[in-house]
């Protein structure tokens, strides 16, 4: 079994007693704390499986019971051919290409998915939920390919891809070793399933996998979007702007919840600060900073009311029950269209479009660092010998190709419908394409803000002998364990990579919080 940080019965998260929480959802898939499965929950799921079970028995044809699917909707299909029917409905939709999905957000489809199990509204045995517990429990992760998703009747492909691992078919990682399904459900002490009426089903209709991929952004821009205040924080004292502009009294002029969040943590990293306190009053000669500096909040705070707006659908898709049909709370077997991914797909385009937006203010900030034309007294680049050092020049570089390519993931996934299905499926929500864009975007605005991150400690450090205030102060030094200060130039790779760490781990925000004036 694989070793997880969270492997002790107090420490595990309880599915089926209530709905999961996002902490419990990143808990699971991220860190790989372990599940149990709630009695009640498991006495509910047998109880609907007896009506699954009437309805097979019945010589008038149920679809997703004792039916074909999809053009065989309303064709028979006898009972000794039910469990050939059940399997051919994975393999054939188990049709995933491209490179493997990250095992974080195997890990989120699998676990969600199990979710909807444990509602007792799906149809299945109590053995299948149980097989999915146990494969998050033994790190048995599913390999699921990066395209096959349209968000039509939820995440088909890569749901079936889990599906067909857990009856000891396709490949698996456990501790990250490529295994076939078979061998690692074995080694695990797992017997593979054997799927009965409605359970295919059941196992592929749902929002899953862009429902987790959105719970994990949305986790990952809460840390990101307090690393851009505080790197905002840093461009502002290092080029000598003011924190006056961020004044509650002037926030309160336009009461966007957002921007007075991101206003409040300006006040608070920039509090005490000796080189702000060095150029205030009317001989300062500055009229106005930069909107990039100036209006920082404003920018920022859009990010978080986006992400406010996410969190509010994530929340409502969490607590849904998803699959086609579903057996209703009075014993229906009901088709229905709450697969349609458009709600999740939606939001996660809103939020690709915050992340550009950051990235695009956070890289212009860098811009100005490194130009002597407007940064206030500092050296072209930041550079140690000018004429001989190149400095942080190539830096920005890179962050304005990754902002550019942000730009370009910016653009909506959600509006692309591509009808599929011979025409059955003939307006798609494409989520899954926009969970995949957005965690790439994540990833480049998690690299811009280490790069503006990386130039306001160096140019901080040549704002010397004046000190910078205690939080950003803070943060310089938490980037000085991993990079040398100011000096000739260096192989600069590592040292990016070395802050985005910083940045990615949430070292970078907690500094800054723990050292800030409140």
């Amino acid at each position: 079994m694989a070793e997880f940080p969270h492997t002790h019965a107090d420490d595990a998260v309880r599915v089926g007693a209530d709905v999961l929480s996002p902490a419990d959802v990143v808990a699971i898939a991220r860190y790989g704390a372990q599940i149990v499965l709630d009695d009640a929950a498991l006495d509910q799921i047998a109880e609907t499986r007896g009506i699954v079970d009437a309805l097979a028995v019945d010589p008038d044809p149920h679809y997703g019971v004792s039916t074909g699917f999809g053009a065989l909707a309303t064709t028979f299909i006898a009972p000794e051919r039910r469990h050939q029917l059940q399997a051919s409905l994975i393999r054939s939709h188990a049709a995933g290409t491209g490179s493997e999905v990250e095992a974080e957000v195997v890990r989120a489809l699998q676990l969600l998915r199990l979710q909807t199990l444990a509602s007792g509204r799906t149809g299945v045995r109590p053995v299948v939920a149980e097989t999915y517990a146990a494969m998050l429990n033994a790190g048995v992760t599913p390999v699921v390919r990066e395209y096959g998703s349209l968000g039509c009747s939820g995440d088909l492909a890569p749901l079936a891809h889990i599906a067909l691992a857990a009856m000891g078919e396709g490949k698996v990682r456990v501790d990250d070793i490529l295994q076939p399904a078979s061998e690692a459900l074995a080694t695990a002490e797992i017997e593979p399933l054997v799927l009965v009426e409605k359970e295919g089903l059941a196992l592929i209709n749902g929002t899953d996998g862009m429902l987790g991929m959105l719970l994990l952004a949305l986790h990952d821009l809460e840390t990101l979007v307090t690393t851009a205040d505080l790197a905002a924080a840093m461009s502002i004292e290092s080029q000598l702007g003011t924190d006056a502009v961020f004044a509650a009294d002037l926030m309160a002029l336009r009461p966007q919840v957002g921007q007075a969040q991101s206003a409040v943590n300006l006040r608070m990293f920039l509090a005490n600060s000796p080189i702000l306190a060095s150029h205030r009053g009317p001989e300062d000669g500055r009229v106005q900073d930069a909107y990039s500096l100036r209006c920082s909040p404003q920018v920022h705070g859009v990010m978080r009311d986006t992400m406010a707006h996410a969190a509010t659908i994530a929340s409502r898709e969490l607590a849904s029950v998803i699959d086609n049909p579903v057996i209703t709370v009075d014993g229906r077997i009901e088709s229905n269209g709450n697969f349609h991914g458009a709600p999740v797909a939606a939001v996660l385009d809103f939020l690709a479009i915050s992340v550009a937006d950051i990235a695009s203010v956070s890289e212009r900030r860098t811009d100005r660092a490194l130009d002597p034309a407007r940064n206030r007294g500092l050296p072209p680049f930041l550079a140690h010998e000018v004429g001989v050092d190149s400095g942080l020049m190539i830096a920005q570089y890179a962050a304005a190709g990754i902002v550019s390519e942000l730009k370009r993931l910016a653009a909506p996934a959600s509006v692309d419908s591509i009808p599929s299905s011979a025409m059955q499926e003939d307006h798609v929500s494409m989520g899954w394409s926009a969970a995949r864009k957005l965690r790439r975007a994540i990833d480049g605005l998690t690299r811009v803000l280490a790069i503006e991150v990386l130039t306001g400690a160096r140019a901080l450090d040549l704002r010397a002998p004046l000190s910078s205030g205690p939080a950003t102060g803070a943060v310089r030094d938490l980037v000085r364990t991993v990079v040398e200060g100011p000096g000739p130039d260096r192989f600069l790779s590592p040292e990016i990579e070395a802050v985005t760490e910083l940045v990615r781990s949430g070292a970078v925000a907690r500094t800054a919080k723990e050292n800030a004036d409140v």
